[in-house]
Formats: structure tokens, sequence, C-alpha cells
């Protein structure tokens, strides 16, 4: 197996931290982002998209973290981090949605932007992103994961970014629930930190 990723990005990350916590083995191969690797051949036939994460695994290619999050968590993590079970799916892609709508929109979005790598309407951004917050949080002071009780890929999607908001000016102190869900993440056995 194969993950094609960049050293910040968290989409990357996302997929090599649910390999790492399913202590299933790949290879990282590192895409020159700013030289534009992912904009040119041969990685455009990976990802017609030019983005990274790309995962190759047994002659099949995917790329988006959500993909790759679905497929590793089926195929290796058995029940446990995305059931069968339709209703209890559904209740795991409810939080893949909020990382692909107001995290990446949002938090995502102001990181990229305080760091000089996206262009874009920063308060808009930070409006989106904080939305998000509260509506983790108001699951989280209820709840120590996000779907079934445990730890699932939602709970990897939304990770990420959320855990590096502040590095888009967003500060976590309003939301301690969200707070103490980071740390227990980052409690799970095979965690590691990006960077």
């Amino acid at each position: 197996m194969k993950l094609y990723t960049t050293k910040n990005s968290g989409n990357g990350y996302k997929v090599a931290l649910l390999l790492s916590l399913l202590k299933h083995p790949y290879e990282t191969v590192i895409v020159d982002f700013p030289n534009g690797e992912h904009k040119r051949k041969p990685f455009i036939d990976l990802n017609p998209r030019s983005q990274v994460p790309v995962l190759e695994d047994e002659g099949r290619v995917l790329w988006d973290s959500s993909a790759c999050l679905v497929y590793i968590a089926r195929k290796y993590g058995g029940e446990a981090w995305l059931p069968s079970d339709p209703g209890k799916m559904g209740e795991v892609m409810q939080w893949i949605a909020l990382a692909l709508n107001e995290i990446q929109f949002g938090l995502q979005y102001t990181r990229g932007i305080v760091r000089g790598i996206r262009t874009g309407h920063y308060d808009e951004g930070a409006e989106l992103g904080r939305k998000g917050l509260g509506v983790l949080d108001g699951r989280l002071q209820r709840n120590d994961w996000l779907a079934l009780g445990r730890p699932t890929i939602g709970d990897i999607a939304c990770y990420p970014y959320t855990a590096r908001a502040p590095e888009g000016n967003i500060s976590l102190d309003p939301y301690p629930a969200v707070q103490g869900w980071i740390k227990r993440i980052e409690a799970l056995p095979g965690y590691f930190k990006v960077g």
C-alpha cells in the first residue's frame, strides 16, 4: 500500500492516522507540492483533481481522504471504524459530511489563508468554522465520541483541522468538549502527531 501525501496535508494525515491506529503497514510517498508535482504527470494520472491524498492498494487507486478512510475502514478495520449496518454507517457518515463542509471550508481554509497558501474571505470561513466547532462541541458535551460511543472514521475525518484550528486564528477555548475529545484521540494506541 502506498499513500501519496504532503508533509502538511491534514487530509493526508487523516489517512495515515487511521492506518497507524489499525497498525497497517504502508509506504509514504511525499508529493512535492511547492514545485507543482501534483499538477503534472505522473501524479495527475493517479488523481486528475491534482490533490492529495491518493491511496494505492492492490492495484486500486483512490483519491480523496473520505474515500480512502471508507476503503481502509471497511477493508482493514472490520466493523469497528465503519460498521456495515446502514443506520450505524449513517451515524458515522454524517460526521464525514461535517468534515467535508464546515470543517473544510471553515477551519481548513482559514488555516490556509493565514498561512498564505490559499486566498479567500477569511471572515466567512471563520464563521463557518465556528459553526462546525459548535456542532462538534454540542455533540461532545454529551458523548465521548462523535458516533456509536467509540472512535470511528467520523472522528478521524474531523480531527486534524479541528485540532489545528488555532493555526487559522480560531481559538478552541470556547469549545471545552472539543478540547477533551482532541485529548482522547491523542491518547488512542497508535496515535502519532502530524509534522
